[in-house]
Formats: C-alpha cells, sequence, structure tokens
C-alpha cells in the first residue's frame, strides 16, 4: 500500500515568490529564480522551464536549475500538445525514466542521475504554452496540495507570459508607428 506523500513544499518562499512575480520585467530573471525556487522549496533535484513553439510543434528550455548543459542539449523534444494530458490541464507523472516509453532519452536521464519527473502544464485561458519538469533521483510523489500549488504558479506564469509578449507586441506597434514618415500620421497623433 502507498503511503501518503508528505508536504514537499516550503510554503513561505513559493508564497513570497507568488507574491512578487508581476514585479518582475525580466521574463529570464523570473524564469530563473522560479526553477531555483522550485528545488529548494521541494527539495528535489533538477527543474526546468520549457516553452512550447507551435511552428515546430517542440518545446523550448527557457530555464534550468540542477541540469547540465551536456543534458539540455541532447536534442530537441519534439512534442503534440493536442495528444497529451497536459492538453487537458493535468500533469505527467513519471515514475521511471529509464524504462518508460515516453522518455527520448533514457540514457541521458540516467547519466544526469534522474530517476523521475513530473511534467506540469503551463496554460494561459485553454492554450498549454509550456510545462514546468521537475526530476528527481528517487521516485517523486506529490501532495495534491503541492500539486495544485504547482496549478497556481502555472497559471500565474502563463498569464505573465501572455502579458509580456502583449506588451512587447505594442511597443514594436508603437516602434513602427514613431519611425513612419511624418506625412502618414498627420492627423492620426493626438
Amino acid at each position: 500500500m502507498d503511503e501518503t506523500p508528505v508536504r514537499r513544499i516550503n510554503f513561505r518562499a513559493f508564497k513570497v515568490l507568488c507574491r512578487e512575480m508581476s514585479t518582475y520585467e525580466d521574463l529570464n530573471t523570473l524564469f530563473n529564480d522560479i526553477v531555483e525556487l522550485v528545488c529548494r522549496s521541494f527539495e528535489v533535484k533538477a527543474c526546468s522551464i520549457l516553452l512550447f513553439d507551435e511552428r515546430i510543434n517542440e518545446l523550448i528550455h527557457v530555464a534550468s536549475y540542477g541540469i547540465s548543459d551536456e543534458y539540455l542539449s541532447k536534442g530537441p523534444i519534439k512534442i503534440i500538445i493536442k495528444d497529451t494530458p497536459l492538453s487537458k490541464g493535468e500533469i505527467i507523472h513519471i515514475e521511471d525514466m529509464l524504462t518508460d516509453e515516453r522518455i527520448k532519452y533514457p540514457e541521458a536521464a540516467k547519466k544526469e542521475g534522474f530517476a523521475s519527473m513530473i511534467c506540469f502544464p503551463i496554460s494561459c485561458r485553454k492554450d498549454v504554452i509550456g510545462m514546468i519538469r521537475v526530476y528527481h533521483d528517487e521516485k517523486l510523489n506529490l501532495a495534491e496540495y503541492d500539486i495544485d500549488s504547482f496549478s497556481v504558479l502555472n497559471r500565474l506564469l502563463g498569464l505573465i507570459i501572455e502579458h509580456h509578449g502583449m506588451k512587447n507586441f505594442i511597443e514594436g506597434v508603437k516602434g513602427a508607428f514613431y519611425n513612419l514618415p511624418l506625412r502618414m500620421i498627420k492627423g492620426i497623433e493626438s
């Protein structure tokens, strides 16, 4: 009979991160702080954030903690989100990275010392835009409370990513507008 998982999260650190997330101006700094906090709060071996590039159906690493450059450069991570539980907002729990057929590079995982992995979807509205992967050197079982905390974190992260994307788009449009010849914008500016 399986034991009930013990809560792993350091709630104080988690609460601080959630409160501060909206104040970050730089997404890369936010991503790096999140993966480090996840490792420290959950006392796990490693963590990474991957964003989904729907043009090439590939996950792109944007931040990691506790993972070697060699592991990160092992090869592309092709995925069709709609064919996975992630599309329904569900986590993917891989108890044995060496034998699970969903793992494309089991030897790299073994060399890195990873035994198990949990993938949490990052979503914004109804779209999955990426995932946070948590790796551990033994079987990782999270309490329902921890899983719920991750869900909140990932939804907030999804909104922040979308906000930054819209902000960059608006800045680009504004820059393009101000670079138009004056004769083209005469009467438009107020």
